[in-house]
């Protein structure tokens, strides 16, 4: 069978890398009405934990401190619009102007979005940011930046192509936590050290709040399961809770184990014990769950303390997680966050610690009265878009 021609390197790069191929744009004359638009990859059900109603929830505010329309453009899947109305909602937020929405998918050379020179295009990752780079003038790009992403490769022409965007000085850095941007600053990230700005997340007490359960038989116990995301730790946490119920540090006949996350595969823990799986949870259905936890365990082997410890203990739960680089302790979040080593014997133990906090139900309040977590979005990002805003 004769073989067909050979891909050229730029055919073979382009394939690769498909996701950083540039956004189709075309300039248009200046609108009356200014327009902030959103990059990311999806807006699924799958997608709105974490970063991405971080990122719809900063847009709104900076559209709406500006008067501006919001777009929303998406590169793998077709916008959910309903997804952006239920994530408004539930914190009580609304747009004041117009929303759009655009399927940009990488590989469909037909399609084209129209821009002015005066709009503003927040990216959520080091391959959308890249994509618009590529399209639209560097100083209207302000980049959400919620972790540090080389962390999700080894070392490779991914890792290379990341870092290369992360030091890049001609756009502004938006970085969640300022644990995330001291790491960066100690890390050599001169351009994020001048031209970055730092906020700390809110979890407003209408959301993220104790549940009441009424003839409530066992604790609930909170493991973050996502496989696919190397960085969870999936395997250690399995084997941590493992250990535990064969140590009966936790007691099937006292806890229920609960796995939330991701494409979680069927498994069965010491003494043949089935976990309860929720995967692809409406955000609502999520603070309700996170509401009823009593203990979680929910690793990050990055400088980012992630967002599900956070939401646990902001609505009441005691939590185990990992330390790293100058991630050492989550203590000005709450007294409620366990932080040790990623190590199966350190989290054993906290594990142990874990399950006395968690029980003793007057210091676990106790610590949640007194938590340091924000609950006003409004204020996390307001510093922020004041400044943002005399420079759009």
């Amino acid at each position: 069978m004769p073989k067909g021609p050979s891909p050229s390197v730029a055919q073979m790069s382009n394939k690769r890398f498909e996701a950083l191929t540039p956004l189709a744009t075309y300039l248009a004359p200046p609108s009356p009405h200014n327009r902030i638009n959103i990059v990311t990859d999806s807006i699924g059900s799958g997608s709105l934990f974490g970063g991405v109603g971080t990122a719809l929830i900063f847009a709104t505010l900076l559209a709406n401190k500006l008067g501006a329309n919001l777009r929303i453009i998406t590169r793998t899947e077709r916008p959910q619009a309903e997804n952006v109305d239920h994530i408004l909602s539930v914190y009580g937020l609304a747009l004041q102007g117009e929303i759009q929405f655009k399927f940009l998918p990488p590989y469909d050379h037909r399609e084209s979005i129209d821009f002015s020179e005066t709009e503003s295009f927040i990216t959520t990752s080091w391959w959308t940011t890249s994509a618009t780079l590529a399209s639209v003038p560097a100083s209207s790009i302000i980049y959400l930046l919620q972790e540090d992403e080389r962390m999700f490769y080894p070392f490779g022409d991914d890792r290379l192509k990341c870092e290369a965007i992360l030091r890049n000085s001609d756009i502004q850095f938006v970085i969640n936590t300022q644990l995330l941007f001291d790491h960066f600053v100690s890390e050599g990230f001169i351009n994020i050290a001048q031209h970055g700005y730092w906020f700390e997340p809110s979890f407003p007490t209408q959301v993220f709040h104790p549940r009441p359960i009424q003839n409530k038989s066992k604790y609930k116990f909170f493991f973050y399961a996502r496989p696919n995301n190397l960085r969870n730790l999936f395997y250690l946490g399995l084997e941590v809770i493992d250990a535990a119920i064969a140590q009966q540090i936790l007691d099937p006949a006292e806890w229920e184990i609960i796995l939330v996350g991701k494409d979680i595969p069927d498994i069965v823990f010491e003494g043949d014990l089935a976990p309860t799986k929720h995967e692809n949870m409406s955000w609502s259905e999520y603070a309700d769950l996170v509401g009823s936890i009593d203990l979680g365990l929910s690793l990050m082997y990055t400088p980012h303390p992630s967002y599900p410890p956070l939401d646990l203990v902001a609505s009441g739960a005691v939590v185990v997680t990992n330390r790293f680089s100058n991630k050492q302790s989550l203590d000005q979040y709450s007294a409620n966050l366990i932080c040790v080593n990623a190590d199966r014997e350190a989290l054993l133990c906290a594990m142990r610690e874990g399950v006395a906090l968690a029980k003793d139900k007057g210091r676990r309040e106790q610590n949640l009265q007194n938590n340091g977590l924000g609950t006003d979005w409004r204020l996390s990002f307001a510093d922020i878009i004041e400044r943002l805003a005399g420079n759009i």
